[in-house]
């Protein structure tokens, strides 16, 4: 009885008093809620749309051309047995890595759609791609927030090597299931024969005029980032409201009883609060905090930031609602994630003798610019992006190719020593 109650309880009038009491806290309080909501709509509108809009649209061209199958094909030599992936998964790492939250939940929603791979490869596959992009964490946490450019690479450092750490974790998941998935054949065929003819049977598959890909590709992109949109603007509201109503304040004083055991300066809890819900309400709580050191607020800024914040959880939840894909592996490795980050930036500021980074005075100069809605931004922002997407896929292409050819070598040095006997 107990048990049906709480269950009850937690499903159904638990987010129905949550949802009843923000609304009320709106009623009260609608300049506050007014002005949090124009913030999240000048992030979305200056930021976030221009700068995922071009990748969203040139993803889903090159899925529907099947050259993201292409691809598939060639990595599937490092994907297979690194992250227990597909090598489609390849693509999908590449543009999340490079292009930030949440691309890397969309276009894994999309090859499960596809059935480019099964229910748990896709689980493992969104847990680790889904990260932020380099230039938030140079731009706009460095430069923006901590007013020390030198500190990006510290925090970008430790949040892509607890990335690929998540990675190399989530492939042991399920690792005893049976494979539905279709393995490639690399022993007796030619690689790229078997890449071009992958991509000529998707093609044909898909079968839609350019016309119509590129339309459709374009409509459902900005159908996602209005959802996106609306997230972000919820979610500022949301927590303009509970720092009004003092639950931040409230949580944040039995959070830094938990600071305390781990070491950390129990001032940063707010912080953590914040970032729980929203990553930047998180960071910039946690960079203008002046009574804790330097280095305790880059660790807390790379847990923040790897954790990603409740905001990004539920634009996840809803990206993935129309596949089998469960949430909750995902959320789990987003708290390894943030303690692995947290963890990394404590070894590279410490035993790995990196402090020298905090005084450097000289860095690249595109390190150094604060994310802005202008034109000159939008640009070199795609260029950017695109760019590092190309340097992955390259790099990921170069190892591929060379653990195929490897493999190759000793299959027909075997068979030729087999033979002698």
């Amino acid at each position: 009885m107990f048990k049906s109650f709480r269950k009850q309880f937690l499903y159904f009038y638990l987010p129905g008093i949550m949802a009843l009491l923000i609304t009320i806290a709106m009623v009260i309080y609608p300049k506050e809620a007014f002005e949090a909501a124009l913030n999240g709509l000048a992030i979305w509108w200056n930021i976030v749309f221009p700068a995922l809009l071009p990748f969203f649209i040139f993803s889903q061209v090159l899925i529907g051309l099947g050259v993201v199958h292409f691809l598939g094909v060639l990595l599937e030599p490092v994907m297979r047995p690194v992250f227990n992936v597909p090598g489609t998964g390849s693509f999908v790492m590449a543009m999340g890595l490079a292009s930030g939250f949440p691309i890397g939940a969309v276009l894994t929603s999309k090859l499960r759609q596809q059935k480019l791979c099964n229910k748990v490869e896709a689980e493992r596959l969104i847990s680790f791609v889904n990260t932020a992009d380099p230039l938030f964490m140079f731009g706009a946490v460095a430069v923006g927030m901590l007013h020390a450019p030198q500190t990006g690479f510290i925090i970008a450092a430790a949040h892509y090597l607890s990335s690929i750490s998540v990675g190399l974790v989530m492939r042991f998941y399920k690792a005893r299931q049976s494979d539905k998935t279709k393995k490639i054949k690399r022993e007796h065929k030619n690689i790229f024969i078997q890449a071009l003819k992958a991509l000529v049977k998707a093609r044909q598959e898909d079968s839609r005029p350019i016309g119509r890909l590129l339309g459709e590709a374009i409509r459902d992109s900005i159908n996602t980032l209005m959802l996106i949109g609306g997230f972000i603007i919820l979610f500022s509201v949301i927590i303009s409201m509970m720092d009004l109503f003092g639950v931040v304040r409230l949580l944040s004083s039995g959070f830094s009883h938990l600071l305390f055991l781990i070491g950390l300066n129990t001032d940063l809890a707010p912080a953590f609060i914040s970032g729980l819900f929203e990553i930047d309400l998180g960071c910039q709580l946690a960079s203008t905090i002046q009574n804790v050191a330097m280095d305790q607020r880059i660790i807390a800024l790379s847990a923040i930031i790897a954790w990603s914040g409740l905001s990004v959880h539920a634009q996840v939840a809803s990206i993935i609602s129309s596949t089998d894909i469960n949430i909750f592996p995902y959320i789990c490795a987003r708290v390894l994630h943030a303690v692995l980050a947290g963890l990394y930036c404590l070894l590279l500021l410490g035993p790995f003798q990196l402090p020298i980074l905090l005084d450097t005075k000289t860095l690249p100069v595109f390190w150094q610019t604060i994310p802005h809605g202008s034109l000159p931004f939008w640009y070199e922002r795609t260029v950017f992006m695109g760019g590092r997407v190309l340097v992955m896929l390259a790099s990921l292409l170069v190892i591929s190719l060379l653990i195929y050819y490897f493999e190759k070598i000793n299959i027909k040095t075997g068979k030729a020593n087999f033979r002698r006997f």
